[in-house]
């Protein structure tokens, strides 16, 4: 019972974190990185399967079963930092997953891999991951003009932006309805090997194991490099702001590694949708959001220069792929915002 409670309480895993020994720790973050891998693998495989048995595309598969999982425990730890006092987290928690999924991750799959563009979904779906974020801006610049104290974003916020995802996840289905893929000969041949119930087990299954894996690897490598003098600086700069994109990490890397790159495009559209509308907006809900200055100057502008990137390289790519270089900007952008983050924070601190 005390595992399963520490794999929610955060200050509960801190604990028995700090109270196991190095060895067992070492141990412990080895386990997790398997177990990180062969969810990965298992939740891959379910979606190709799902596809293959529906006809939906992987992309679209992607951009909601898959990114409304790995972006479920971040809207959990959001809203429960809201309600507990502390909704600044609940802000950064959603900026900084969208500035690390498109940055990092995409970034890294596009150095990796080819990555197909599809024009029916990204000319969709990708407009309303660059509007709700534009949008996010916009209210923020608004409450902050018209405001004589902090600006916030106040409740109704949060219930629009809940109002929004519920009508984008209906015409995410409307459009996956009106652009269903064919499947060639070597496809229609497994095509019944895996059931779909099946399927779902392996999806779910596999979401778990990325899910509890990165819970408890994130806080034990922490642990490991306070022990041997890394900064606590440099580690929440770094470790912590990675633990909350890594289900989105693996995903990416067993996309790629078992050659279906699409589902990266669609699981990083739809997890910076949902990091908006689902995490900020239900924590909003639950309590009104404080807007640190600092996001005016330095968040929000960095988030807004990688996703109106990401829409121009759609945009530019005639050949229907992502470019190495493009990916090589993305990476680039998300490296020194990470260094003036770090940079910023320490001068503070001084």
């Amino acid at each position: 019972m005390e595992i399963y409670r520490c794999l929610w309480d955060a200050h509960a895993l801190h604990n028995l974190m700090t109270e196991t020994p190095t060895p067992v720790l070492l141990l412990i973050i080895f386990a997790c990185i398997l177990l990180l891998s062969k969810g990965a693998d298992w939740m891959i495989d379910g979606v190709v399967a799902l596809a293959k048995r529906t006809g939906l595309p992987k992309i679209v598969i992607g951009a909601t079963i898959i990114s409304l999982g790995t972006t479920t425990p971040e809207a959990f730890v959001s809203v429960m930092a809201a309600w507990m006092g502390n909704p600044g987290l609940a802000l950064g928690n959603g900026v900084g997953s969208i500035i690390a999924d498109t940055g990092l991750i995409f970034g890294l799959a596009c150095i990796l891999a080819p990555i197909p563009i599809n024009r029916f979904i990204l000319n969709r779906t990708g407009w309303v991951q660059v509007g709700v974020a534009t949008l996010l801006v916009a209210i923020s610049i608004y409450a902050f003009v018209s405001t004589s104290g902090h600006p916030v974003l106040n409740r109704w916020v949060g219930i629009f932006f809940l109002i929004l995802l519920v009508g984008y996840m209906y015409l995410t289905y409307v459009w996956s309805r009106q652009h269903t893929t064919g499947f060639g000969r070597e496809d229609q041949d497994d095509i019944f090997i895996t059931s779909t119930s099946r399927s779902w087990i392996m999806i779910a299954g596999g979401l778990l194991m990325v899910i509890g894996g990165a819970r408890i690897l994130v806080p034990g490598a922490a642990e490991i490099a306070f022990r041997i003098g890394v900064p606590e600086d440099v580690i929440a700069a770094t470790l912590v702001a990675l633990g909350t994109s890594l289900p989105e990490l693996m995903t990416a890397f067993s996309s790629v590694r078992k050659g279906h790159p699409d589902i990266i495009v669609g699981n990083i559209v739809g997890a910076d949708v949902l990091n908006c509308l689902f995490v900020i907006g239900a924590s909003a809900a639950v309590r009104p959001l404080y807007i640190p200055p600092n996001f005016f100057v330095f968040h929000f502008p960095v988030m807004l220069i990688i996703l109106y990137s990401f829409r121009t390289f759609v945009f530019m790519n005639k050949t229907g792929v992502f470019r190495k270089w493009q990916g090589g900007w993305l990476l680039g952008i998300y490296l020194i915002y990470v260094i003036l983050q770090y940079t910023i924070h320490t001068g503070v601190s001084g």
